[in-house]
């Protein structure tokens, strides 16, 4: 018969595969051997021909290895069978992610089929299928069949030799292991079999150094993400018994409003939770006197502690009535002095634990990780029962301690929330915060950093008055220089309200040395601003080229500029530096920066002060859309120059629609043009 086949022939049924090389035959043609005769197949050409050769004689074995690995007999002969299989896989011409992936599949079904096998059988077949994962993932059964054996025998050669280099691929190349959770389960039950050896977390920081490798900024991208991502599972898994048990346990509404309806509820673990109550402190009290009163509720085997200060009632005051959840850190706020939640775990979560929060410790030594690694933790990734374990936190204190010691932004900045609303781990590591077990040295560590940078605002000092005002005057009162400066800018800002406590401010200032110094200058500032913003001076001011942040602070100091409107910087040599003499210009409308070194740092500063500004000039200087975002709070803005900036499309988006009044724009030269 010729043309096209009608009916199928399956594999099985294959007897013999064969290249037709007979004189005359015909060009191009495979010869199968059926029970009932034979069947040529003509390809296009020689390619494709052998193509349909391999491919037939591949499918042919693999039915052969199958059947004959489905009822294995004697375990010397299946694993003969086995290295024969790992030897065809790896000699076939064919590309195909199957060629491997077939026989590590037999080989996951046989050993999940036979529970019975000895140890040395086991690793004989670890051993015998290593050649074809050093270049392919285990499939998720091997993977469980690599769990067992890392547990079960966390010492043997086998997990050194040849697990190592599989999952060393694994944190190399996976890029989800939320499609291939086993992959990630041996990857963490791998760790903790090197923490089992007698070296212990050495041999794991060897591993990690390892994966990073010895130059100072690893090649492979995903190891960080990946290396993050088992140790939030395994650290979750710690807790998982806890957390399990909130089905049962009067939730964080219940427990505000009283109504626990024990009845319906089954008993369960004991878990201490941890709210606000906004009628425990009488609403005289002062900001710098706490009243504590500890409210136990208790329903079967739960107990819930509140114990809080007055300055965090006050600000729950405002939404009593409201009926969402309690954010995080309200949920957890205690006073340094109160215990947290009582958790013990068992012997074996204890090790998961301390080995994974000791890796995280080691991620954060890599100054090439820290900033990937600070926005992985940033959201504050882990269970609440986790927050409030004195050991848990404890131990995380040196990684928050590591991101505050950066001087790099995008490190240190990751210690505030995520986004609005949002706690992060300048609230919880701060004092009053459930993980603060000290008198704010790591406190007093954060807010240097964060002033130090580009967060010297009106905003940020405005949350620490509302939420932190006693914390800084104790450090304040204890000599803390940061928290001097802070109570400085505090008055210096108009921060603070309330006269008494703008005199108790000034009265923790001068009880030191270094207060009191610090306060006289800040009252020789007020007084040359008070001289400067006087009315009388120039309308218009154009500063020579090459000026610098010098000569325009003492250009600015000689007299006074109270009617200045229009002011122009253009190609001088000021930086983000000389905006903080820029904001004391009470009538500036008009700011000329071209081609300066003015930049982000300045801008977020301007937009919180120079609101009334009109025109801006940012032409050729270094503002990038972190800076550029800011603008967005100027709404008397009617013209603005970005032309030859680092402006995106996005943010010029994002600036049209928050900036109404805005008629005149440049953007030439930049991505939005």
């Amino acid at each position: 018969p010729t043309g096209y086949m009608e009916n199928s022939i399956s594999y099985s049924a294959i007897e013999d595969v064969q290249l037709l090389s007979w004189e005359n035959a015909p060009k191009y043609c495979l010869q199968l051997t059926i029970p009932g005769g034979t069947v040529l197949l003509q390809a296009a050409n020689s390619y494709l021909r052998d193509q349909w050769f391999h491919s037939l004689q591949w499918k042919k074995k693999i039915y052969k290895y199958k059947k004959v690995l489905s009822n294995p007999s004697r375990w010397e002969v299946v694993l003969k069978e086995i290295r024969t299989l790992v030897d065809m896989a790896l000699t076939s011409p064919l590309q195909d992610d199957s060629i491997h992936q077939a026989p590590l599949e037999i080989v996951s079904k046989l050993l999940s089929e036979n529970n019975n096998l000895t140890t040395q059988d086991q690793e004989s077949i670890i051993v015998a299928i290593a050649p074809l994962l050093e270049n392919n993932h285990p499939p998720p059964d091997l993977c469980e069949f690599f769990c067992k054996h890392c547990r079960e025998r966390p010492r043997s050669m086998v997990v050194i030799e040849v697990f190592t280099p599989v999952v060393q691929r694994i944190l190399k190349h996976n890029m989800d292991f939320g499609k291939c959770p086993r992959l990630r389960l041996f990857t963490q039950e791998y760790i903790l079999s090197l923490n089992e050896l007698n070296a212990g977390m050495e041999v794991v920081k060897k591993f990690i150094h390892s994966m990073h490798g010895p130059t100072g900024q690893c090649p492979h991208p995903r190891v960080l993400p990946n290396l993050v991502a088992v140790c939030l599972a395994a650290i979750y898994s710690c807790y998982e018994e806890f957390i399990n048990s909130r089905d049962n346990s009067p939730s964080l509404k219940e427990i505000r409003n009283g109504c626990q309806q024990q009845c319906d509820r089954k008993p369960n673990l004991p878990l201490r939770l941890l709210h606000t109550s906004p009628d425990l402190v009488s609403q005289e009290a002062t900001l710098t006197e706490s009243r504590l009163k500890p409210v136990i509720v208790t329903a079967n085997e739960i107990h819930v502690e509140v114990e809080r200060n007055n300055t965090a009632n006050q600000k729950m005051t405002a939404s009593v009535g409201n009926d969402s959840e309690p954010n995080l850190i309200d949920c957890l706020m205690v006073s340094p002095t109160c215990s947290t939640m009582s958790i013990e775990l068992s012997a074996q979560a204890d090790r998961i634990l301390g080995c994974y929060v000791e890796i995280l410790k080691m991620l954060s030594d890599y100054d090439d990780w820290r900033p990937a690694l600070a926005s992985l933790l940033q959201p504050i990734p882990f269970p609440k029962e986790a927050l409030a374990h004195e050991k848990f936190t404890k131990e995380l204190k040196y990684v928050i301690q590591r991101f505050a010691e950066d001087p790099r932004q995008e490190v240190h900045s990751c210690l505030l929330s995520v986004r609005a609303g949002k706690d992060g781990w300048f609230q919880l590591y701060s004092p009053g915060g459930v993980a603060c077990d000290d008198d704010g040295e790591l406190f007093a560590s954060m807010v240097h950093i964060l002033m130090g940078s580009c967060y010297k605002t009106k905003k940020f000092l405005l949350s620490l008055a509302e939420n932190k005002l006693g914390p800084c005057m104790l450090l304040a009162l204890r000599g803390n220089q940061t928290m001097v400066e802070i109570l400085c800018l505090m008055l210096e800002y108009n921060i603070i309200d309330n006269n008494d406590t703008q005199l108790q401010i000034i009265s923790t200032l001068e009880s030191t040395d270094v207060g009191k110094r610090m306060y006289e200058q800040l009252c020789e500032r007020q007084r040359e601003l008070k001289e400067l913003q006087r009315k009388g001076g120039p309308t218009r001011l154009t500063l020579p080229s090459k000026s610098t942040d010098a000569d325009l602070a003492r250009l600015l100091s000689s007299g006074s500029f109270g009617n200045l409107e229009n002011l122009s910087l253009a190609f001088t040599n000021v930086t983000s530096a000389c905006a903080e003499h820029l904001i004391k210009l009470p009538s500036l409308k008009q700011l000329n920066l071209w081609s300066t070194q003015f930049g982000d740092a300045g801008l977020r500063l301007l937009s919180e002060h120079l609101t009334m500004l009109q025109v801006l000039n940012l032409c050729e200087t270094p503002v990038t859309d972190a800076g550029l975002l800011a603008l967005s709070s100027m709404k008397s803005l009617c013209s603005l120059n970005m032309n030859s900036t680092k402006l995106s499309a996005d943010t010029y988006e994002d600036l049209k629609a928050k900036l109404p009044n805005l008629k005149e724009v440049d953007v030439r030269y930049t991505e939005a043009w």
